[in-house]
Protein backbone atom coordinates (compact mmCIF):
# COMPACT_ATOMS: atom_id res chain seq x y z
CA UNK A 1 0.00 0.00 0.00
CA UNK A 2 0.97 3.95 -0.85
CA UNK A 3 1.09 4.50 2.86
CA UNK A 4 3.15 1.85 4.21
CA UNK A 5 5.88 2.40 1.42
CA UNK A 6 9.33 2.42 2.13
CA UNK A 7 10.93 5.98 1.26
CA UNK A 8 14.21 6.33 2.88
CA UNK A 9 16.27 3.07 3.27
CA UNK A 10 20.02 3.26 4.97
CA UNK A 11 22.23 0.43 4.87
CA UNK A 12 25.58 0.02 6.24
CA UNK A 13 26.13 4.47 5.54
CA UNK A 14 29.86 5.58 6.48
CA UNK A 15 31.51 9.21 6.19
CA UNK A 16 35.12 9.78 6.93
CA UNK A 17 36.88 13.66 6.68
CA UNK A 18 40.46 14.39 6.68
CA UNK A 19 40.79 17.10 9.59
CA UNK A 20 43.62 18.83 7.37
CA UNK A 21 42.52 20.64 3.66
CA UNK A 22 45.94 19.55 2.43
CA UNK A 23 45.94 15.86 2.94
CA UNK A 24 42.25 15.76 2.25
CA UNK A 25 42.98 16.92 -1.17
CA UNK A 26 45.85 14.73 -1.75
CA UNK A 27 43.25 11.50 -0.51
CA UNK A 28 41.16 13.11 -3.11
CA UNK A 29 43.09 12.83 -6.14
CA UNK A 30 44.13 9.34 -4.85
CA UNK A 31 40.42 8.26 -3.99
CA UNK A 32 39.93 9.40 -7.78
CA UNK A 33 42.53 7.55 -9.29
CA UNK A 34 41.59 4.35 -7.32
CA UNK A 35 38.38 4.71 -8.51
CA UNK A 36 38.89 4.83 -12.20
CA UNK A 37 40.76 1.78 -11.82
CA UNK A 38 37.40 -0.03 -10.22
CA UNK A 39 39.10 -0.05 -7.07
CA UNK A 40 36.02 1.10 -5.20
CA UNK A 41 36.16 -1.15 -2.27
CA UNK A 42 35.53 0.57 1.43
CA UNK A 43 38.56 1.70 2.94
CA UNK A 44 40.53 1.74 6.07
CA UNK A 45 40.89 5.00 8.02
CA UNK A 46 43.81 7.25 7.11
CA UNK A 47 46.11 9.56 8.88
CA UNK A 48 44.05 12.30 9.96
CA UNK A 49 40.92 10.81 9.26
CA UNK A 50 37.69 10.02 11.26
CA UNK A 51 34.13 8.75 10.45
CA UNK A 52 32.12 11.09 10.77
CA UNK A 53 29.49 8.18 10.20
CA UNK A 54 29.84 4.63 10.73
CA UNK A 55 27.55 1.67 9.97
CA UNK A 56 24.32 3.57 9.89
CA UNK A 57 20.88 1.56 9.15
CA UNK A 58 17.29 2.47 9.08
CA UNK A 59 14.14 2.63 7.02
CA UNK A 60 11.41 5.40 6.71
CA UNK A 61 7.88 4.71 5.61
CA UNK A 62 5.66 7.24 4.34
CA UNK A 63 3.43 8.67 7.43
CA UNK A 64 6.40 8.21 9.74
CA UNK A 65 8.61 11.07 11.47
CA UNK A 66 12.35 10.27 12.62
CA UNK A 67 13.26 12.62 15.24
CA UNK A 68 17.16 12.93 15.14
CA UNK A 69 18.90 13.80 17.52
CA UNK A 70 22.56 14.10 19.37
CA UNK A 71 25.10 16.61 20.48
CA UNK A 72 26.93 18.31 18.58
CA UNK A 73 29.25 16.97 16.44
CA UNK A 74 27.42 13.32 16.50
CA UNK A 75 27.27 13.63 12.50
CA UNK A 76 22.94 14.72 12.34
CA UNK A 77 24.30 17.09 9.32
CA UNK A 78 26.38 15.00 7.55
CA UNK A 79 24.04 12.30 7.54
CA UNK A 80 21.05 15.07 6.34
CA UNK A 81 23.55 15.89 3.29
CA UNK A 82 24.32 12.62 2.05
CA UNK A 83 20.37 11.84 2.15
CA UNK A 84 19.99 15.58 0.26
CA UNK A 85 22.84 14.54 -2.27
CA UNK A 86 25.08 17.09 -0.80
CA UNK A 87 28.24 15.14 -0.61
CA UNK A 88 28.46 11.04 -1.04
CA UNK A 89 29.41 8.54 1.58
CA UNK A 90 32.54 6.08 1.66
CA UNK A 91 30.50 3.07 2.25
CA UNK A 92 27.11 2.12 2.27
CA UNK A 93 23.81 3.03 0.36
CA UNK A 94 20.74 5.48 0.63
CA UNK A 95 17.78 4.82 -1.56
CA UNK A 96 15.10 7.58 -1.76
CA UNK A 97 12.00 7.48 -3.25
CA UNK A 98 10.13 10.59 -4.79
CA UNK A 99 10.61 14.56 -4.69
CA UNK A 100 13.09 15.39 -1.42
CA UNK A 101 12.58 18.78 0.17
CA UNK A 102 15.35 20.10 2.52
CA UNK A 103 15.45 22.77 5.18
CA UNK A 104 19.00 21.70 5.94
CA UNK A 105 20.87 25.20 6.33
CA UNK A 106 19.28 28.70 6.95
CA UNK A 107 19.12 30.34 3.71
CA UNK A 108 20.49 27.28 1.74
CA UNK A 109 19.18 27.27 -2.11
CA UNK A 110 18.00 30.50 -2.29
CA UNK A 111 19.86 32.30 -4.73
CA UNK A 112 20.82 35.56 -3.00
CA UNK A 113 20.32 38.34 -5.70
CA UNK A 114 17.01 37.24 -6.70
CA UNK A 115 13.49 37.91 -5.51
CA UNK A 116 11.79 35.71 -3.08
CA UNK A 117 9.51 35.28 -5.95
CA UNK A 118 12.06 33.93 -8.33
CA UNK A 119 13.16 31.58 -5.58
CA UNK A 120 10.43 29.95 -5.10
CA UNK A 121 10.00 29.21 -8.91
CA UNK A 122 14.15 27.95 -8.50
CA UNK A 123 13.62 25.73 -5.56
CA UNK A 124 10.20 24.09 -6.97
CA UNK A 125 12.06 23.81 -10.17
CA UNK A 126 14.88 21.52 -8.05
CA UNK A 127 12.32 19.73 -6.03
CA UNK A 128 11.25 18.51 -9.48
CA UNK A 129 7.83 20.03 -10.04
CA UNK A 130 6.99 21.52 -13.55
CA UNK A 131 6.48 25.35 -13.88
CA UNK A 132 2.62 24.63 -13.87
CA UNK A 133 2.86 23.05 -11.02
CA UNK A 134 5.14 25.72 -8.88
CA UNK A 135 2.16 28.40 -9.97
CA UNK A 136 -0.55 26.69 -8.44
CA UNK A 137 1.16 26.77 -5.67
CA UNK A 138 2.80 30.59 -5.61
CA UNK A 139 -0.42 31.84 -3.92
CA UNK A 140 -0.14 29.49 -0.75
CA UNK A 141 3.51 29.59 -0.14
CA UNK A 142 3.71 33.60 -0.22
CA UNK A 143 0.39 33.18 2.28
CA UNK A 144 2.06 30.66 4.31
CA UNK A 145 4.86 32.57 4.46
CA UNK A 146 3.49 35.48 5.66
CA UNK A 147 5.97 38.07 4.02
CA UNK A 148 3.52 39.04 1.01
CA UNK A 149 5.03 42.59 1.07
CA UNK A 150 8.82 41.75 0.86
CA UNK A 151 7.69 38.86 -1.80
CA UNK A 152 9.82 41.11 -4.66
CA UNK A 153 12.95 41.91 -2.65
CA UNK A 154 16.17 40.52 -3.55
CA UNK A 155 16.70 37.48 -0.64
CA UNK A 156 19.70 38.84 0.49
CA UNK A 157 18.34 41.67 2.14
CA UNK A 158 15.92 39.25 4.19
CA UNK A 159 15.95 38.89 7.80
CA UNK A 160 16.53 35.00 9.07
CA UNK A 161 13.40 34.75 10.16
CA UNK A 162 11.99 35.63 6.87
CA UNK A 163 14.39 32.88 5.06
CA UNK A 164 13.11 30.55 7.64
CA UNK A 165 9.30 31.52 6.53
CA UNK A 166 9.59 31.52 2.41
CA UNK A 167 12.28 28.06 2.67
CA UNK A 168 10.07 26.16 5.02
CA UNK A 169 6.87 27.60 3.34
CA UNK A 170 8.46 26.07 -0.64
CA UNK A 171 9.08 22.97 1.10
CA UNK A 172 6.00 22.53 2.92
CA UNK A 173 3.72 23.68 0.56
CA UNK A 174 5.22 21.49 -2.34
CA UNK A 175 4.35 18.89 -0.71
CA UNK A 176 7.08 16.71 -1.27
CA UNK A 177 7.47 12.77 -0.36
CA UNK A 178 10.41 13.42 2.02
CA UNK A 179 10.64 16.78 3.70
CA UNK A 180 14.19 17.09 5.97
CA UNK A 181 14.22 19.94 8.40
CA UNK A 182 17.32 20.52 10.14
CA UNK A 183 17.11 23.01 13.34
CA UNK A 184 15.51 26.09 11.28
CA UNK A 185 12.60 26.49 13.41
CA UNK A 186 15.10 27.46 16.06
CA UNK A 187 14.56 30.57 14.45
CA UNK A 188 11.45 32.94 14.21
CA UNK A 189 8.61 34.23 16.39
CA UNK A 190 6.74 31.54 18.75
CA UNK A 191 3.44 31.47 16.52
CA UNK A 192 5.15 30.52 13.23
CA UNK A 193 7.04 27.47 15.21
CA UNK A 194 3.77 26.61 15.83
CA UNK A 195 2.25 26.63 12.30
CA UNK A 196 5.22 25.14 10.66
CA UNK A 197 4.35 21.76 13.55
CA UNK A 198 1.35 21.91 12.52
CA UNK A 199 1.98 21.90 8.88
CA UNK A 200 4.73 18.97 9.31
CA UNK A 201 1.16 16.83 11.52
CA UNK A 202 -0.61 17.36 8.33
CA UNK A 203 2.22 16.51 5.83
CA UNK A 204 2.84 13.57 7.61
CA UNK A 205 -0.46 11.85 5.81
CA UNK A 206 1.57 12.00 2.80
CA UNK A 207 5.01 12.45 3.17
CA UNK A 208 8.11 10.81 5.17
CA UNK A 209 9.84 13.45 7.55
CA UNK A 210 13.36 13.47 9.11
CA UNK A 211 13.28 16.51 11.67
CA UNK A 212 16.60 17.30 13.38
CA UNK A 213 15.72 19.55 16.75
CA UNK A 214 17.96 20.07 19.92
CA UNK A 215 14.08 20.96 21.30
CA UNK A 216 13.38 17.49 22.50
CA UNK A 217 9.95 19.22 23.17
CA UNK A 218 9.37 19.54 19.25
CA UNK A 219 11.06 15.77 19.35
CA UNK A 220 8.50 14.55 21.36
CA UNK A 221 5.57 16.01 19.86
CA UNK A 222 5.75 14.97 16.12
CA UNK A 223 7.98 12.05 15.72
CA UNK A 224 6.96 8.96 15.45
CA UNK A 225 10.57 7.28 16.18
CA UNK A 226 13.40 8.68 17.03
CA UNK A 227 17.67 8.04 16.20
CA UNK A 228 20.13 9.21 18.66
CA UNK A 229 23.78 9.75 17.16
CA UNK A 230 26.66 9.90 18.90
CA UNK A 231 30.35 9.93 17.42
CA UNK A 232 28.84 9.25 14.08
CA UNK A 233 27.17 5.98 15.18
CA UNK A 234 23.44 5.10 16.30
CA UNK A 235 23.61 5.29 20.17
CA UNK A 236 19.83 4.36 20.54
CA UNK A 237 17.12 3.76 18.25
CA UNK A 238 13.52 3.52 18.83
CA UNK A 239 9.57 3.71 17.87
CA UNK A 240 9.08 4.72 21.31
CA UNK A 241 10.37 8.17 21.35
CA UNK A 242 10.39 8.56 24.74
CA UNK A 243 12.85 6.26 25.52
CA UNK A 244 15.36 7.81 22.84
CA UNK A 245 15.08 11.55 24.41
CA UNK A 246 15.57 9.92 27.72
CA UNK A 247 18.87 8.42 26.48
CA UNK A 248 20.23 11.87 25.44
CA UNK A 249 19.27 13.46 28.69
CA UNK A 250 21.49 10.73 30.24
CA UNK A 251 24.34 12.22 28.67
CA UNK A 252 23.98 15.28 30.82
CA UNK A 253 23.81 13.22 34.35
CA UNK A 254 26.80 13.42 35.97
CA UNK A 255 27.29 13.26 39.94
CA UNK A 256 30.62 14.96 39.14
CA UNK A 257 31.64 18.53 39.31
CA UNK A 258 31.25 20.09 35.83
CA UNK A 259 34.15 22.52 34.26
CA UNK A 260 33.22 26.14 34.45
CA UNK A 261 36.07 28.13 33.22
CA UNK A 262 38.76 27.53 35.71
CA UNK A 263 36.68 26.18 37.99
CA UNK A 264 33.29 23.80 38.88
CA UNK A 265 30.12 23.31 39.95
CA UNK A 266 27.99 20.63 41.14
CA UNK A 267 24.65 19.23 42.69
CA UNK A 268 25.12 18.62 45.99
CA UNK A 269 21.60 17.76 47.12
CA UNK A 270 18.83 17.86 45.85
CA UNK A 271 14.92 16.81 47.77
CA UNK A 272 11.47 17.57 48.05
CA UNK A 273 10.12 18.86 51.35
CA UNK A 274 6.50 17.68 52.73
CA UNK A 275 5.41 17.87 56.21
CA UNK A 276 8.89 18.87 57.20
CA UNK A 277 10.22 15.91 55.49
CA UNK A 278 12.96 15.42 52.89
CA UNK A 279 13.24 12.98 49.84
CA UNK A 280 13.78 12.59 46.70
CA UNK A 281 10.78 11.32 45.62
CA UNK A 282 7.37 12.46 46.91
CA UNK A 283 3.53 12.40 46.15
CA UNK A 284 1.23 15.29 45.83
CA UNK A 285 -2.34 16.07 45.47
CA UNK A 286 -3.91 18.32 42.46
CA UNK A 287 -3.79 21.85 43.57
CA UNK A 288 -1.08 21.34 46.15
CA UNK A 289 2.40 23.08 46.06
CA UNK A 290 5.07 21.46 45.11
CA UNK A 291 8.55 22.51 47.53
CA UNK A 292 11.85 22.04 46.49
CA UNK A 293 15.37 22.36 47.93
CA UNK A 294 18.57 21.79 46.38
CA UNK A 295 22.47 22.82 47.38
CA UNK A 296 25.15 23.49 44.63
CA UNK A 297 28.84 23.68 45.51
CA UNK A 298 31.32 25.56 43.40
CA UNK A 299 34.90 26.46 43.67
CA UNK A 300 34.58 29.51 41.99
CA UNK A 301 33.10 32.69 43.33
CA UNK A 302 29.64 32.75 41.37
CA UNK A 303 27.12 35.96 41.80
CA UNK A 304 24.75 36.47 38.90
CA UNK A 305 23.16 32.76 38.78
CA UNK A 306 19.76 31.77 37.53
CA UNK A 307 17.92 28.48 37.93
CA UNK A 308 15.33 26.53 36.20
CA UNK A 309 13.03 23.76 36.63
CA UNK A 310 12.14 21.66 33.91
CA UNK A 311 8.83 18.90 34.84
CA UNK A 312 8.80 15.98 32.25
CA UNK A 313 6.20 13.21 32.41
CA UNK A 314 7.40 9.75 31.70
CA UNK A 315 7.71 9.91 28.30
CA UNK A 316 10.04 12.83 28.63
CA UNK A 317 8.11 15.56 26.82
CA UNK A 318 8.76 18.97 28.79
CA UNK A 319 5.37 20.17 29.79
CA UNK A 320 6.62 23.26 32.18
CA UNK A 321 9.23 24.94 33.54
CA UNK A 322 9.47 27.70 36.50
CA UNK A 323 12.48 30.06 36.33
CA UNK A 324 13.72 31.73 38.91
CA UNK A 325 14.38 35.07 36.67
CA UNK A 326 10.55 35.74 36.51
CA UNK A 327 10.39 36.50 40.56
CA UNK A 328 13.92 38.63 40.20
CA UNK A 329 15.33 35.85 42.19
CA UNK A 330 19.90 35.92 41.44
CA UNK A 331 21.47 33.46 43.04
CA UNK A 332 24.94 33.99 44.55
CA UNK A 333 27.55 31.14 46.05
CA UNK A 334 28.38 32.12 49.52
CA UNK A 335 31.61 30.09 51.24
CA UNK A 336 31.61 27.71 48.46
CA UNK A 337 27.77 26.60 48.16
CA UNK A 338 24.56 27.89 47.43
CA UNK A 339 20.75 26.53 48.50
CA UNK A 340 17.57 27.45 46.82
CA UNK A 341 14.40 26.71 47.82
CA UNK A 342 11.83 26.82 45.13
CA UNK A 343 7.80 26.36 45.62
CA UNK A 344 5.72 25.29 42.66
CA UNK A 345 1.84 26.88 43.36
CA UNK A 346 -1.01 24.96 42.76
CA UNK A 347 0.51 22.59 40.67
CA UNK A 348 -2.55 20.56 38.55
CA UNK A 349 -1.44 17.20 36.37
CA UNK A 350 -3.31 14.11 35.50
CA UNK A 351 -2.15 11.47 37.59
CA UNK A 352 1.01 9.90 36.85
CA UNK A 353 4.71 10.38 37.49
CA UNK A 354 6.75 12.61 36.69
CA UNK A 355 10.42 14.02 36.91
CA UNK A 356 12.56 17.43 37.83
CA UNK A 357 14.97 18.54 35.53
CA UNK A 358 17.56 21.50 36.45
CA UNK A 359 19.70 23.96 34.78
CA UNK A 360 21.16 26.12 36.50
CA UNK A 361 22.56 29.80 34.17
CA UNK A 362 25.69 32.26 34.87
CA UNK A 363 24.43 35.11 34.05
CA UNK A 364 27.07 37.23 33.44
CA UNK A 365 28.68 34.76 30.80
CA UNK A 366 25.05 33.72 29.40
CA UNK A 367 26.18 30.15 29.59
CA UNK A 368 24.85 27.17 31.64
CA UNK A 369 27.04 25.67 34.26
CA UNK A 370 24.64 23.23 35.51
CA UNK A 371 22.66 20.85 33.77
CA UNK A 372 21.04 17.80 35.01
CA UNK A 373 18.40 15.40 34.53
CA UNK A 374 16.24 13.39 36.76
CA UNK A 375 17.50 14.83 39.84
CA UNK A 376 14.31 13.92 41.70
CA UNK A 377 10.79 12.30 40.90
CA UNK A 378 6.98 13.11 42.27
CA UNK A 379 3.39 11.52 41.92
CA UNK A 380 0.36 13.38 41.25
CA UNK A 381 -2.44 11.08 43.51
CA UNK A 382 -5.34 9.73 41.46
CA UNK A 383 -7.85 12.07 42.68
CA UNK A 384 -9.59 13.44 39.26
CA UNK A 385 -9.51 11.77 36.16
CA UNK A 386 -8.14 13.81 32.57
CA UNK A 387 -7.51 12.67 29.74
CA UNK A 388 -5.14 15.69 28.72
CA UNK A 389 -1.49 16.43 30.52
CA UNK A 390 -2.75 19.25 32.66
CA UNK A 391 -5.87 20.13 34.67
CA UNK A 392 -6.59 23.61 34.98
CA UNK A 393 -8.02 25.55 37.73
CA UNK A 394 -11.41 26.91 37.28
CA UNK A 395 -14.65 28.37 38.94
CA UNK A 396 -18.09 27.00 37.94
CA UNK A 397 -21.53 28.89 38.67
Amino acid sequence: MRDEEVLIKVEGLSKKFCKDLKTSLWYGIKDLVSNVRGNKNERRLRDKEFWALKDINFELRRGECLGLIGHNGAGKSTLLKILNGLIYPDAGKVVIKGKVGALIELGAGFNPILTGRENIYNNGAVLGFTKREIEAKVEDIINFSEIRDFIDMPVQNYSSGMKVRLGFAIAAQMEPDVLIIDEVLAVGDLGFKVKCMNRINELLAKSAVIFVSHSMVQISTISTRAMLLEGGQINYYDKNVGKVVEQYFLKFETTDAQTIGNGSVRLKKFSFIKDGERALSTQINNGEDLIVEFEIEANKALENLKFRLGIFNIEYKLLAEVDSSFTNFIGKVVDGKIRVKTIIKGVFLKYGKYSLHLHVTDLDTNKKILRQSNVGHFTVKSTITVGSDFLLPSEWY
